[in-house]
């Protein structure tokens, strides 16, 4: 039978845990209470914490005996993780803490794959929560109060929270598709070539499109590792301009890490790469200040990279290329790489670019599985979104 997880800190949160297994009965759910806490219990849970930390890579002993909170905490944290994904009776992942417990109890839901219910109760969930989110789907809820004793307060958010959870349960996995699922990244700038590129692919793929703004990328990358998607068309790579510049919607040094890893079919262009993104003009670096920026929306400023910048992200992203064992693409839409970058808008610099696609042509070395295709268009015009979808279609059946 599948279950519902209750998962806190059983020294601190004994009465919250306790409350929470209630509520979830009440609501029609099977709960467990997981006690993930390092001192010794205020309640008899389900799961004593022994046998979660016993998962831990030096055992059960030296989590629960350090004197050293810190480590305590990261090492359940990972024990956590290694509990979880060794069951297969998790139905859902209910959470609450503070500090301590949300960094141990979303260790263990990013672990988790994405779309089994996870909601975590904390009191950080009004803050920034990128780092316990990471690129999971998990439901962060501000517990408004500190979890410190049951009142009228905690009480109202703790019964959401519980009836919440079991809904989710409850609603099961969605149909599966019978066509294989592939990425494909997009920005508000190349939403007209990415919308048509899907368009095209439709009829045999399940096509899944990322928003590029760091998460995306990363999401992506990670569905590809864990084998959920089977192909990518990365037309968007505007976060490789974010990591090279030192913007705010990097995905990291591993973007096309699991493109190498995996070595699925990957059509790629250079979308967006004209622009870096920061947040209000105030927030832009001083050495950057005078440069040619564009208001996105009063939180995002956009930086137009410039030739030198786009020599240095074609290297990057030309070397990742020459990584790429399967079968690869890459699409260099001549006329333009985002709706800012063409004649008579902002971002238009036919020098940048040319800096950026020659760079590309110099470092991508051809091979039988590895091209470089120039297109005299602009990257949201049809015939190149025609071409994305023809390419992938093209290379996928080679795998086949």
């Amino acid at each position: 039978m599948k279950r519902i997880y209750v998962v806190g800190t059983a020294d601190t949160k004994g009465e919250e845990l306790s409350y929470l297994k209630e509520l979830a009965i009440e609501a029609g759910g099977a709960p467990l209470i997981v006690d993930v806490g390092i001192r010794t219990p205020a309640i008899r849970p389900d799961v004593a914490a022994r046998e979660v930390a016993a998962f831990g890579p030096e055992g059960a002993d030296r989590i629960l005996s350090s004197d050293d909170r810190g480590a305590a905490v990261a090492a359940m944290g990972a024990a956590f993780a290694r509990f979880l994904t060794s069951r297969d009776d998790v139905a859902a992942v209910l959470g609450i803490g503070g500090g301590g417990g949300t960094s141990i109890i979303t260790a263990g839901m990013r672990a988790l794959p994405v779309g089994l219910p996870k909601l975590m109760v904390s009191t950080l969930a009004a803050g920034e929560v990128g780092p316990f989110v990471g690129v999971s789907d998990i439901v962060m809820m501000p517990s408004v109060t500190d979890i410190a004793g049951l009142n009228r307060i905690s009480r109202a958010i703790l019964r959401n929270a519980a009836f919440a959870i079991v809904g989710m349960a409850r609603a099961g996995e969605p149909p599966p598709s019978d066509k294989p699922a592939i990425g494909l990244t997009m920005f508000g700038v190349t939403t007209p070539c990415v919308t048509a590129a899907a368009a095209g692919l439709r009829d045999a793929y399940d096509c899944v499109v990322f928003h590029a703004t760091g998460a995306g990328g990363r999401a992506m990358e990670k569905l590809v590792d864990n084998g959920f998607l089977t192909g990518v068309v990365d037309a968007t790579t505007t976060e490789i301009a974010d990591l090279v510049v030192g913007g705010v919607m990097s995905a990291g040094d591993d973007r096309l890490g699991a493109i190498v890893r995996r070595q699925v079919p990957y059509v790629g262009s250079v979308g967006a790469l004209d622009m870096a993104n920061f947040w209000a003009p105030e927030t832009v670096p001083e050495q950057y200040r005078d440069r040619n920026l564009y208001r996105h929306n009063p939180q995002v400023t956009l930086l137009r990279t410039n030739a030198d910048e786009n020599r240095k992200i074609g290297e990057w992203l030309g070397e990742r290329i020459n990584r790429c064992e399967g079968p690869v693409r890459v699409l260099i839409p001549e006329l333009g790489v985002s709706a800012l970058d063409a004649p008579g808008k902002p971002f238009h610099d036919p020098q940048a670019d040319a800096a950026l696609f020659d760079t590309l042509e110099e470092v991508i070395e051809p091979t039988a599985d590895r091209r470089l295709i120039r297109l005299p268009y602009h990257i949201n015009d049809l015939p190149f979104s025609a071409a994305l979808a023809e390419n992938f279609r093209e290379i996928a059946r080679q795998g086949d």
